[in-house]
Protein backbone atom coordinates (compact mmCIF):
# COMPACT_ATOMS: atom_id res chain seq x y z
CA UNK A 1 0.00 0.00 0.00
CA UNK A 2 1.72 3.11 -1.25
CA UNK A 3 0.35 6.44 -2.59
CA UNK A 4 -0.77 9.60 -1.94
CA UNK A 5 -2.32 10.58 1.56
CA UNK A 6 -5.65 11.14 0.40
CA UNK A 7 -6.72 8.20 -1.14
CA UNK A 8 -5.27 5.67 1.75
CA UNK A 9 -6.85 8.56 4.21
CA UNK A 10 -10.59 7.50 2.51
CA UNK A 11 -10.11 3.75 2.39
CA UNK A 12 -9.13 4.34 6.35
CA UNK A 13 -12.45 6.38 7.34
CA UNK A 14 -14.44 3.89 5.58
CA UNK A 15 -12.60 1.03 7.18
CA UNK A 16 -12.93 2.60 10.86
CA UNK A 17 -16.34 3.82 10.19
CA UNK A 18 -17.35 0.19 9.09
CA UNK A 19 -15.75 -0.82 12.61
CA UNK A 20 -18.40 1.40 14.65
CA UNK A 21 -15.84 4.32 15.36
CA UNK A 22 -17.94 7.25 15.37
CA UNK A 23 -15.15 9.69 14.80
CA UNK A 24 -13.82 8.30 11.97
CA UNK A 25 -12.24 10.83 9.79
CA UNK A 26 -10.63 12.88 12.39
CA UNK A 27 -8.45 9.48 13.69
CA UNK A 28 -7.58 8.55 10.20
CA UNK A 29 -6.46 12.35 9.94
CA UNK A 30 -4.57 11.32 13.46
CA UNK A 31 -3.30 8.30 12.01
CA UNK A 32 -2.23 9.59 9.18
CA UNK A 33 -0.07 12.29 10.95
CA UNK A 34 1.60 9.69 13.03
CA UNK A 35 2.60 7.51 9.95
CA UNK A 36 3.78 10.43 8.33
CA UNK A 37 5.62 11.59 11.30
CA UNK A 38 4.03 14.30 11.77
CA UNK A 39 2.40 13.73 14.77
CA UNK A 40 1.01 17.00 16.83
CA UNK A 41 0.44 18.65 13.23
CA UNK A 42 -2.92 19.17 11.42
CA UNK A 43 -2.56 17.77 8.22
CA UNK A 44 -4.58 17.57 5.06
CA UNK A 45 -4.63 14.47 3.39
CA UNK A 46 -4.43 15.66 -0.33
CA UNK A 47 -0.89 16.92 0.90
CA UNK A 48 0.58 13.82 2.31
CA UNK A 49 2.31 10.82 0.27
CA UNK A 50 3.80 7.95 2.29
CA UNK A 51 7.04 5.93 0.95
CA UNK A 52 6.18 1.86 1.45
CA UNK A 53 7.14 2.15 5.34
CA UNK A 54 5.58 5.27 6.17
CA UNK A 55 2.28 3.53 4.30
CA UNK A 56 2.93 -0.01 6.19
CA UNK A 57 2.64 1.90 9.61
CA UNK A 58 -0.49 3.58 8.50
CA UNK A 59 -2.47 0.47 7.28
CA UNK A 60 -1.09 -1.27 10.50
CA UNK A 61 -2.65 1.26 12.81
CA UNK A 62 -5.26 1.43 11.33
CA UNK A 63 -5.94 -2.49 11.74
CA UNK A 64 -5.46 -2.38 15.05
CA UNK A 65 -7.43 1.30 15.62
CA UNK A 66 -10.61 -0.99 13.58
CA UNK A 67 -10.04 -3.59 16.70
CA UNK A 68 -11.05 -1.11 18.98
CA UNK A 69 -7.38 -0.48 20.27
CA UNK A 70 -7.00 2.65 21.96
CA UNK A 71 -5.64 5.60 19.06
CA UNK A 72 -3.40 6.37 22.07
CA UNK A 73 -2.00 3.21 22.67
CA UNK A 74 -1.28 3.09 18.89
CA UNK A 75 0.57 6.17 18.48
CA UNK A 76 1.97 5.56 22.44
CA UNK A 77 1.07 8.95 23.96
CA UNK A 78 -2.14 10.58 25.58
CA UNK A 79 -2.49 14.61 26.14
CA UNK A 80 -3.91 14.88 29.99
CA UNK A 81 -3.91 18.53 31.55
CA UNK A 82 -2.44 19.78 27.97
CA UNK A 83 1.04 17.70 28.87
CA UNK A 84 2.52 14.84 26.49
CA UNK A 85 2.15 11.44 28.31
CA UNK A 86 4.22 8.02 27.32
CA UNK A 87 1.79 4.51 28.16
CA UNK A 88 2.70 1.43 28.08
CA UNK A 89 0.95 -2.41 29.09
CA UNK A 90 1.52 -1.53 32.37
CA UNK A 91 -0.43 1.72 32.75
CA UNK A 92 -4.12 2.89 32.36
CA UNK A 93 -4.85 5.10 29.48
CA UNK A 94 -5.40 8.53 31.32
CA UNK A 95 -8.93 9.59 31.05
CA UNK A 96 -10.30 13.41 30.61
CA UNK A 97 -12.46 12.83 33.46
CA UNK A 98 -9.34 12.10 35.75
CA UNK A 99 -8.51 16.14 35.12
CA UNK A 100 -11.52 17.17 37.82
CA UNK A 101 -9.07 15.72 40.33
CA UNK A 102 -6.19 17.64 39.42
CA UNK A 103 -8.24 20.50 39.11
CA UNK A 104 -9.97 20.02 41.91
CA UNK A 105 -6.64 19.74 44.06
CA UNK A 106 -5.41 22.78 42.56
CA UNK A 107 -8.01 25.00 43.74
CA UNK A 108 -8.19 23.40 47.52
CA UNK A 109 -4.09 24.10 47.73
CA UNK A 110 -4.38 27.89 46.82
CA UNK A 111 -1.57 29.34 47.16
CA UNK A 112 0.87 27.67 43.90
CA UNK A 113 4.05 29.08 45.51
CA UNK A 114 4.34 27.30 48.58
CA UNK A 115 6.53 23.92 48.62
CA UNK A 116 3.41 21.34 48.91
CA UNK A 117 4.68 17.72 49.29
CA UNK A 118 2.36 15.11 47.25
CA UNK A 119 1.54 11.86 47.60
CA UNK A 120 0.41 10.04 44.63
CA UNK A 121 -1.45 6.54 44.95
CA UNK A 122 -1.41 4.16 41.92
CA UNK A 123 0.89 6.46 39.57
CA UNK A 124 0.77 4.61 36.45
CA UNK A 125 1.71 7.39 33.97
CA UNK A 126 2.35 9.90 36.91
CA UNK A 127 -0.18 11.94 35.00
CA UNK A 128 -1.97 13.34 38.25
CA UNK A 129 1.19 13.66 39.49
CA UNK A 130 3.72 15.65 37.24
CA UNK A 131 -0.17 17.74 36.36
CA UNK A 132 0.20 19.04 39.96
CA UNK A 133 3.68 19.86 39.65
CA UNK A 134 3.70 21.40 36.63
CA UNK A 135 1.44 23.97 37.83
CA UNK A 136 2.95 24.18 41.52
CA UNK A 137 6.68 25.15 40.58
CA UNK A 138 8.10 24.85 44.62
CA UNK A 139 5.85 21.30 44.93
CA UNK A 140 7.38 17.89 45.35
CA UNK A 141 5.80 14.73 44.69
CA UNK A 142 6.10 10.79 45.08
CA UNK A 143 4.22 8.10 42.99
CA UNK A 144 3.85 4.63 44.25
CA UNK A 145 2.59 2.34 41.76
CA UNK A 146 2.49 -1.64 42.45
CA UNK A 147 3.89 -2.53 38.81
CA UNK A 148 7.43 -1.82 38.43
CA UNK A 149 6.39 -1.00 34.80
CA UNK A 150 4.28 1.47 35.20
CA UNK A 151 6.81 3.15 38.21
CA UNK A 152 9.98 3.16 35.08
CA UNK A 153 7.31 4.81 32.60
CA UNK A 154 6.28 7.19 35.10
CA UNK A 155 9.87 8.13 35.94
CA UNK A 156 10.42 8.40 32.05
CA UNK A 157 7.51 10.53 31.51
CA UNK A 158 8.49 13.21 34.39
CA UNK A 159 12.03 13.29 32.51
CA UNK A 160 10.50 14.14 29.72
CA UNK A 161 8.63 16.69 31.15
CA UNK A 162 11.64 18.13 32.67
CA UNK A 163 10.12 17.56 36.46
CA UNK A 164 11.77 14.43 37.79
CA UNK A 165 14.17 16.82 39.74
CA UNK A 166 11.28 16.99 42.16
CA UNK A 167 9.36 13.89 41.62
CA UNK A 168 10.50 10.22 43.02
CA UNK A 169 8.57 6.64 42.25
CA UNK A 170 8.55 3.89 44.48
CA UNK A 171 7.39 0.51 42.81
CA UNK A 172 5.71 -1.09 46.39
CA UNK A 173 1.72 -1.79 47.99
CA UNK A 174 0.26 1.20 48.60
CA UNK A 175 0.82 2.77 51.79
CA UNK A 176 3.94 0.26 52.95
CA UNK A 177 6.99 2.19 51.64
CA UNK A 178 6.38 5.61 53.10
CA UNK A 179 7.03 7.05 56.06
CA UNK A 180 6.82 10.79 55.87
CA UNK A 181 3.84 13.01 55.84
CA UNK A 182 2.37 15.24 52.81
CA UNK A 183 0.35 18.43 52.40
CA UNK A 184 -1.69 16.56 49.13
CA UNK A 185 -2.33 12.59 48.95
CA UNK A 186 -4.53 11.86 45.63
CA UNK A 187 -5.02 8.13 43.86
CA UNK A 188 -7.02 6.79 40.78
CA UNK A 189 -7.32 3.52 42.82
CA UNK A 190 -8.82 0.69 40.54
CA UNK A 191 -12.63 0.62 41.12
CA UNK A 192 -14.62 -1.23 38.36
CA UNK A 193 -16.72 -3.81 39.70
CA UNK A 194 -14.85 -6.85 38.81
CA UNK A 195 -17.52 -8.72 36.76
CA UNK A 196 -18.29 -5.90 34.56
CA UNK A 197 -15.25 -5.61 33.20
CA UNK A 198 -16.13 -8.08 30.13
CA UNK A 199 -18.89 -5.67 29.47
CA UNK A 200 -16.25 -2.19 29.18
CA UNK A 201 -15.66 -0.49 25.65
CA UNK A 202 -13.24 -3.18 24.20
CA UNK A 203 -10.54 -0.13 24.26
CA UNK A 204 -10.76 -0.55 28.34
CA UNK A 205 -11.51 -4.13 28.84
CA UNK A 206 -8.92 -5.55 26.07
CA UNK A 207 -6.13 -3.00 26.72
CA UNK A 208 -6.25 -1.19 30.18
CA UNK A 209 -4.37 -3.53 32.52
CA UNK A 210 -6.40 -5.51 34.93
CA UNK A 211 -4.08 -4.29 37.67
CA UNK A 212 -5.37 -0.81 37.10
CA UNK A 213 -9.17 -1.53 36.97
CA UNK A 214 -10.61 -4.22 38.95
CA UNK A 215 -12.04 -3.26 42.41
CA UNK A 216 -12.94 -6.68 43.54
CA UNK A 217 -16.47 -7.79 43.77
CA UNK A 218 -17.72 -4.47 44.82
CA UNK A 219 -15.37 -2.00 43.59
CA UNK A 220 -14.24 -1.17 47.09
CA UNK A 221 -11.10 -3.10 47.91
CA UNK A 222 -8.34 -0.28 47.00
CA UNK A 223 -10.52 2.32 48.42
CA UNK A 224 -10.51 -0.47 51.84
CA UNK A 225 -6.61 -0.79 51.72
CA UNK A 226 -5.70 3.07 51.67
CA UNK A 227 -8.41 4.82 53.26
CA UNK A 228 -7.67 3.74 56.82
CA UNK A 229 -3.74 4.41 56.14
CA UNK A 230 -4.21 8.08 55.27
CA UNK A 231 -4.28 10.17 58.11
CA UNK A 232 -1.25 8.61 59.51
CA UNK A 233 0.82 9.80 56.17
CA UNK A 234 -1.09 13.57 56.15
CA UNK A 235 0.62 16.90 57.61
CA UNK A 236 -1.74 18.90 59.96
CA UNK A 237 -4.62 20.13 57.67
CA UNK A 238 -3.78 18.01 54.81
CA UNK A 239 -6.00 17.19 51.78
CA UNK A 240 -7.21 13.92 49.92
CA UNK A 241 -8.74 13.82 46.97
CA UNK A 242 -9.65 10.34 45.32
CA UNK A 243 -11.08 9.63 42.60
CA UNK A 244 -14.39 7.40 42.49
CA UNK A 245 -16.66 5.50 40.37
CA UNK A 246 -20.04 7.50 39.90
CA UNK A 247 -22.09 5.83 42.35
CA UNK A 248 -19.47 4.93 44.75
CA UNK A 249 -19.67 8.50 46.59
CA UNK A 250 -21.94 7.58 49.87
CA UNK A 251 -19.82 3.76 50.49
CA UNK A 252 -16.36 5.99 49.87
CA UNK A 253 -17.37 8.46 52.40
CA UNK A 254 -18.31 6.37 54.62
CA UNK A 255 -14.65 4.86 54.61
CA UNK A 256 -13.31 8.06 55.39
CA UNK A 257 -15.84 9.46 57.74
CA UNK A 258 -15.28 6.24 59.86
CA UNK A 259 -11.14 6.94 59.27
CA UNK A 260 -11.37 10.32 61.04
CA UNK A 261 -11.62 12.61 57.76
CA UNK A 262 -14.02 15.63 57.69
CA UNK A 263 -16.10 17.92 55.09
CA UNK A 264 -15.87 15.68 52.72
CA UNK A 265 -16.63 17.13 49.11
CA UNK A 266 -18.13 15.60 46.07
CA UNK A 267 -16.99 17.03 42.96
CA UNK A 268 -18.94 16.12 39.41
CA UNK A 269 -17.40 15.87 35.87
CA UNK A 270 -18.82 17.28 33.29
CA UNK A 271 -20.91 15.07 32.56
CA UNK A 272 -22.57 15.97 36.03
CA UNK A 273 -21.93 12.71 37.80
CA UNK A 274 -19.85 12.10 41.01
CA UNK A 275 -15.77 11.76 40.24
CA UNK A 276 -14.06 12.72 42.97
CA UNK A 277 -14.18 12.83 46.78
CA UNK A 278 -11.91 15.47 49.05
CA UNK A 279 -11.74 15.24 52.31
CA UNK A 280 -9.61 16.77 55.34
CA UNK A 281 -8.93 15.10 58.69
CA UNK A 282 -10.41 16.60 62.09
CA UNK A 283 -7.85 18.01 64.65
CA UNK A 284 -7.34 14.52 66.53
CA UNK A 285 -6.62 12.33 63.04
CA UNK A 286 -3.83 14.77 62.28
CA UNK A 287 -2.05 13.92 65.53
CA UNK A 288 -1.73 10.30 64.62
CA UNK A 289 2.00 8.44 64.70
CA UNK A 290 3.03 7.59 60.85
CA UNK A 291 3.27 4.12 60.24
CA UNK A 292 7.22 2.74 59.64
CA UNK A 293 8.30 2.27 56.75
CA UNK A 294 8.91 -1.14 55.18
CA UNK A 295 11.89 0.45 52.78
CA UNK A 296 13.49 3.57 52.66
CA UNK A 297 11.79 6.52 50.13
CA UNK A 298 13.58 6.91 47.25
CA UNK A 299 13.31 10.85 47.08
CA UNK A 300 14.31 13.22 49.85
CA UNK A 301 10.37 14.32 51.67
Amino acid sequence: MTGDGDALFRQAVARLAAAGLPEAAREARLILAHAAGRAGEVVFARDVRLDAAAAARFGDAVDRRASREPLSRIVGQREFWSLPFALGPATLDPRPDTEVLVEGALRRLGRCDRPWRILDLGTGTGCIALALLSELPAATAVGVDRSPQAAALAHDNAVRLGLADRFAVIAGDWTQALSSRFDLIVSNPPYIVRESIPGLDPEVARHDPLLALDGGSDGLVAYRAIVPELAGLLAPDGIVGLEIGCDQAAAVTGLLTAAGFADVDRVTDLAGLDRCLFARTDAGSAAKPVKKSLAPPSCNV
